[in-house]
């Protein structure tokens, strides 16, 4: 049981929590700077039951493996490139939000508001998606920080899944807001999910949040 209180533990555990409050309390801090206090609620912090059960199992799959097999966590190299990519996650994503403005909003807009642009200069020059390549980035990148195998494969599998279905609904409405423009767009750039792109179809390509 003293592997819990190790300098391994101490380090892996406390880059996982501070990576975690970062990323929840800036989202929240840019929605309130870009959309006002009144348009923005607790949603905002991208805190959902499934999200934090998947966080309470990666926790607990990391203490039961730092107690029988200490060794799995002293890979410092596969540690430390899951914090670069934490890193690269929050950065893209930042950028995402930064750049799009008011038109990046946590929810899929249905319908299109007169100040909603499309947006494709900044990093939408080169991904279609950087909020959702960049949270994908980060969340595989805080189970390879812990050296969480099970966790790894599973972050991995779930949150591609997720938008590999949240892509092609989101994308239905942007074609619908901005027609042509947005189909010329989504032809020359990738969504920032891998194989997203090969399993929606070129007619089927996205952007936005």
């Amino acid at each position: 049981m003293t592997e819990i209180f190790s300098y391994t533990a101490y380090r892996q555990l406390s880059q996982m929590f501070l990576s975690i409050i970062f990323f929840h309390s800036s989202e929240y801090i840019l929605a309130l700077a870009v959309h006002g206090k009144s348009n923005v609620n607790l949603k905002s912090l991208l805190i959902s039951p499934s999200y934090l059960a998947a966080m309470f199992f990666s926790l607990l799959e990391y203490l039961i493996e730092i107690v029988l097999f200490p060794g799995m966590k002293e890979y410092w190299w596969i540690s430390n490139l899951g914090l670069v990519m934490v890193i690269v996650g929050e950065i893209i994503r930042k950028a995402a939000i930064i750049t799009a403005g008011y038109s990046f909003t946590h929810l899929i807009r249905t319908n299109r508001e007169e100040n909603h642009r499309l947006i494709t200069h900044g990093i939408y020059r080169f991904i279609r998606h950087p909020a959702y390549c960049g949270f994908f980035i980060w969340s595989v990148g805080t189970q390879i920080m812990l050296c969480n195998p099970i966790s790894t494969i599973g972050f991995t599998i779930v949150v591609w899944r997720f938008f590999a279905q949240r892509i092609p609904y989101e994308e239905y409405f942007l074609r619908q807001f901005f027609g042509s423009s947005y189909d010329e767009y989504a032809r020359g750039v990738p969504s920032g999910v891998p194989f997203v792109n090969f399993m929606l179809g070129s007619n089927s390509e996205a952007r936005f949040l």
